[in-house]
């Protein structure tokens, strides 16, 4: 009697230890998987801030590409024009 009550305790102890150490994964996991989506969220701003520069920078490096084209080509090109035509 007292053998079965002793397996049926060490039985009942393993699955406790057992349910323990799945809660504890199952945690472990839950944690990791916050730690990723935090670190994904972060590349994703990050990466949306780098584009924004970069366009910005890319816009203002246009506008003055325009502004010096405007200025050294326009009154350059027009009295060519009219010689040419004279």
């Amino acid at each position: 009697m007292s053998n079965s009550k002793e397996a049926k305790a060490r039985a009942e102890a393993s699955f406790k230890r057992k349910q323990e150490k799945a809660r504890e994964g199952a945690m472990a996991w839950a944690e990791y998987e916050a730690q990723h989506r935090g670190v994904d969220q972060k590349i994703a701003r990050l990466r949306a801030l780098r584009l924004a520069k970069e366009a910005a920078e890319a816009a203002a490096e246009g506008q003055q590409s325009t502004t010096k084209l405007r200025r050294t080509s326009g009154p350059a090109v027009k009295p060519d024009r009219e010689k040419s035509c004279v």
